[in-house]
């Protein structure tokens, strides 16, 4: 494990359940985020893992082919993720 675990914090137009469902099936296919959260109403997604931060939302961003804002990157304990 060469890469540090980071939470990420970004905001994403979700406008309607086929958008909510676009974002979900493209961090589903992203092997290095371990847990994610979909906030539907505020349009921000929570993603935790083990990756770099740039990495993780341009390729989100080209799968979805929606604007993304990082909000917030925290480093998170790697140790603590994989205990759950």
């Amino acid at each position: 494990m060469s890469e540090k675990a980071y939470c990420m914090l970004m905001r994403v137009p979700i406008d309607c359940n086929g958008c909510y469902k676009k974002v979900r099936r493209a961090l589903l296919k992203m092997p290095a985020i371990h847990s994610h959260v979909i906030d539907r109403k505020q349009g921000r997604i929570k993603v935790c893992g083990t990756f770099k931060p740039p990495e993780v939302a341009i390729g989100l961003r080209k799968r979805i082919n929606r604007r993304i804002e990082i909000l917030e990157i925290q480093e998170a304990d790697v140790t603590a993720m994989y205990a759950a």
